[in-house]
C-alpha cells in the first residue's frame, strides 16, 4: 500500500527541522491561550462574533466589494480586478512599467505568494525584495514559507546565519540581534532606492476604503515612505463592512498568531500621499485578487474564506508538528491549506486531493480558530468530493472488514473477545500483509476495551429499578 505525500515528506523530514517546527508551534499555541483568556472573559463568544461577521461579508460581498471600490476611489485610489494569478502578475507589471520602475520592496503578503510574484517580477527585469525577515530569509535561500505567519519556523538560528553568509552577508555571530542587524543595514539602501512598494491587506474596510496592515518590524512603513507608487493585492474575501469590525479582527489577530495584545505597528492606509503630507506615495492602486475565491463562494467550503491568516490552526494542528509546512506542497499549509489549496485548485483539484487527509479530525483547528471555521467538517466534505470524483486514496486501508465487523452486532462481540491479544503482539507484527506499510509506520495504544457492555447492561438494569 502507497502512503501518501506529506507521509512520506515527514518520514524523511530532518530532527533538527521537526524540533523547530514542533517547538515554535507549541509555543505559540500556549501563547494564545494565555493571551486570550487573560484579557477576555469568554474569548469564544469573541470568536463566534468574528465568524458572524465575516460570514455576513461574505454572503454580501458582491455588495461591500462595491462600496470598497467605491470608497477607495473616493479616497484617491485606483481599483483593478484581477480574475487568476496570470491577470494579477500582467497588471502588476503594467504599473511598474508606467512607472518606469526597476526596484520593488514587498512587505510580507500570502496573496503575492500565491501568485508568485516574486519570481515573476525578477523573470521580468525587476529587482524585488522581501522586507519582512523571515520572508527575507526564504528569499535569499531560494525557499518558500512553510507557515503563514513565521515563515521561516522551519529554521534556527545557525542555518539562518549560514543563510545570510551564502548570500554574502557576513555575520559575527548567529545570535538574533546580530542577524536582525546585519539585515537592517542591508534593506535600509533598498527602502531608499526603490521606485515602487507592493503590499498586501491584512482588512480592508468597505466603509472607510482604509486598507489595514499589521506587522512587527516596521517595514511596511519604510516601504510606503520611500516608494512614489504603492500597489496592494488584496483577496476579495479581506473586506470587511465596517471600520468599527476592525476591533474585533485585530483583537483577535495578534493574540491568535503571536500571543500578542496587538501587533507592535497596526497601520491605517487611506490612500496616496495628501497635499500636505511632506512624504508618502503619490499614486496608490489596489488589486482586488479572485484566483479561485469566487468559486470556493459558490461551493460547500465557502466558511474558509472567513480566514485571517492568523495561523493558530497550524500552530496546534499534530500533523503540521510532524511534517511541517513543505510537506503540504502548496503556498498554504497546515488545517487551513488542506482546505483552502484544493479549493482553490479548481480544475487541479486531483492534484491537492490528497491534503484533507493530512488530518485526525481532532477538532483542535476549530476550537482555536479566531473565526470559527469549522475546517473538520470542510475536510470532510472535500475528502467526500475525492471519493464521488473517484480519485486515489493511498494511505487508506481498505475498510470493507470493518464494515463487516461494525454492522453484524455478533461478529462485532466475537472480535471484542479477541482483542486483548493486541496487548500482546505490536500492530506491525499481526498478521496484515496488505497493511505492512501502513501498519509498519504506527503504533497503538494499550488495549483496554471490553467493558462498555458490561457497564451498559449494569446500568440499565439499575434504570429500571
Amino acid at each position: 500500500m502507497k502512503t501518501q505525500p506529506i507521509d512520506q515528506f515527514a518520514a524523511h523530514l530532518s530532527h533538527e527541522v521537526h524540533t523547530s517546527v514542533r517547538d515554535s508551534s507549541v509555543k505559540r499555541t500556549a501563547q494564545r491561550k494565555d493571551a486570550l483568556w487573560k484579557d477576555f472573559e469568554d474569548p469564544n463568544a469573541l470568536r463566534r462574533l468574528a465568524g458572524q461577521i465575516k460570514q455576513h461579508t461574505l454572503d454580501h460581498l458582491d455588495t461591500y466589494i462595491e462600496k470598497a471600490e467605491s470608497a477607495l476611489k473616493a479616497n484617491g485610489a485606483q481599483v483593478h480586478f484581477a480574475a487568476d494569478a496570470e491577470h494579477a502578475q500582467k497588471l502588476i507589471l503594467e504599473l511598474l512599467h508606467k512607472r518606469n520602475a526597476t526596484r520593488v520592496v514587498k512587505t510580507k503578503s500570502m496573496a503575492t505568494e500565491e501568485i508568485h510574484l516574486g519570481p515573476f517580477l525578477e523573470k521580468n527585469g525587476v529587482e524585488s525584495f522581501e522586507t519582512d525577515l523571515g520572508e527575507f530569509i526564504v528569499q535569499i535561500d531560494n525557499d518558500h514559507p512553510s507557515h503563514i505567519v513565521t515563515p521561516i519556523i522551519h529554521k534556527n538560528r545557525k542555518q539562518i546565519a549560514r543563510s545570510f553568509e551564502k548570500f554574502g552577508i557576513p555575520l559575527p555571530n548567529d545570535d538574533p540581534e546580530s542577524i536582525t542587524k546585519a539585515a537592517r543595514i542591508f534593506m535600509r539602501q533598498k527602502y531608499l532606492d526603490a521606485d515602487v512598494a507592493i503590499t498586501g491587506a491584512n482588512f480592508l474596510s468597505a466603509e472607510s476604503g482604509k486598507i489595514v496592515l499589521v506587522t512587527n518590524e516596521g517595514n511596511a512603513r519604510f516601504c510606503l515612505a520611500g516608494g512614489s507608487m504603492h500597489i496592494a493585492l488584496v483577496g476579495i474575501e479581506k473586506v470587511v463592512p465596517k471600520d468599527r469590525d476592525l476591533t474585533v479582527f485585530l483583537n483577535l489577530l495578534a493574540r491568535s498568531a503571536t500571543g500578542q495584545q496587538l501587533t507592535v505597528y497596526t497601520e491605517f492606509i487611506g490612500g496616496p500621499k495628501g497635499a500636505t503630507q511632506p512624504d508618502g506615495p503619490q499614486e496608490m492602486h489596489v488589486i482586488f485578487l479572485d484566483n479561485g475565491r469566487t468559486e470556493v463562494l459558490e461551493s460547500d467550503c465557502r466558511e474558509i474564506l472567513r480566514c485571517i491568516r492568523c495561523g493558530a490552526c497550524l500552530n496546534v494542528c499534530p500533523v503540521y508538528r510532524q511534517a511541517s509546512g513543505h510537506a503540504y506542497r502548496s503556498v498554504y499549509p497546515g488545517p487551513l491549506g488542506a482546505v483552502l489549496s484544493p479549493a482553490l485548485a479548481g480544475s487541479h483539484f486531483a492534484a491537492l486531493a490528497d491534503l484533507p487527509k493530512a488530518s485526525s479530525l481532532c477538532g483542535a483547528c476549530n476550537e482555536v480558530c479566531p473565526v470559527d471555521i469549522p475546517i473538520p467538517d470542510l475536510l470532510l466534505r472535500l475528502r467526500n468530493r475525492a471519493k464521488e470524483e473517484r480519485l486515489p486514496s493511498p494511505g487508506t486501508p481498505p475498510l470493507g472488514g470493518w464494515a463487516l465487523l461494525a454492522t453484524r452486532p455478533f461478529v462485532w462481540r466475537m472480535a471484542m473477545l479477541s482483542t486483548q491479544l493486541l496487548n500482546l503482539l505490536p500492530l506491525h507484527h499481526l498478521p496484515l500483509p496488505g497493511l505492512k506499510s501502513w501498519t509498519d509506520r504506527r503504533t497503538l495504544p494499550e488495549w483496554r476495551g471490553g467493558e462498555f457492555r458490561k457497564w451498559m447492561k449494569a446500568r440499565k438494569g439499575k434504570s429500571n429499578d
